[in-house]
């Protein structure tokens, strides 16, 4: 005898092809997202990369720029020490014309390498108060009212570094 199949067991074998779209569809989608996802990944990586590079590269350059703040820091009292020389100098009696040229020579040798570096004198006589480059040791009464809060007197010099303040200047201030 021979059976006959029914449509039911005819169909066993083969599958929908509309569940099949459907699956495929799915299995796009999801490949799709995983994609978007990697690539979202990716692009933060590369930010992340690109922003790490900057930061060192940064770093880096103010490592350059205040390498020899220490040694200049160092060196700093002994140009005070050159200026005291030339007061002293010049208040001597008798012929020091030669001893005043010699250390001349040498105190611009040394500014002209230090400047050469990025030292700068803060500018400071007759300048409004900057606590951001000022340190004021004392405050005298003045007559003009245009000299109040104004620097009549440096004490001692204040330097910056590659635009940054190394040594505040020690000033006394007008009230």
């Amino acid at each position: 005898m021979k059976k006959h199949k029914s449509d039911s067991e005819d169909h066993k074998g083969k599958e929908d092809p509309g569940v099949e779209e459907k699956g495929a569809s799915v299995l796009n989608e999801s490949i799709e997202g995983e994609v978007s996802k990697l690539n979202d990944r990716y692009l933060r990586l590369a930010a992340d990369f690109d922003n790490f590079r900057r930061r060192t590269l940064k770093e880096r350059q103010e490592l350059i720029l205040s390498a020899g703040e220490d040694m200049i820091v160092g060196i700093l009292p002994v140009l005070d020490d050159f200026e005291r020389a030339f007061e002293m100098l010049h208040k001597a009696e008798g012929d020091n014309s030669t001893a005043i040229e010699g250390t001349e020579i040498i105190y611009k040798k040394l500014l002209s390498f230090l400047t050469s570096k990025g030292l700068k004198v803060i500018d400071a006589i007759g300048k409004e108060l900057d606590t951001d480059y000022h340190e004021a040791i004392a405050q005298i009464p003045v007559n003009e009212a245009k000299k109040r809060n104004k620097v009549v007197e440096v004490l001692q010099k204040g330097y910056t570094l590659n635009s940054k303040v190394i040594r505040f200047a020690k000033v006394v201030v007008g009230q």
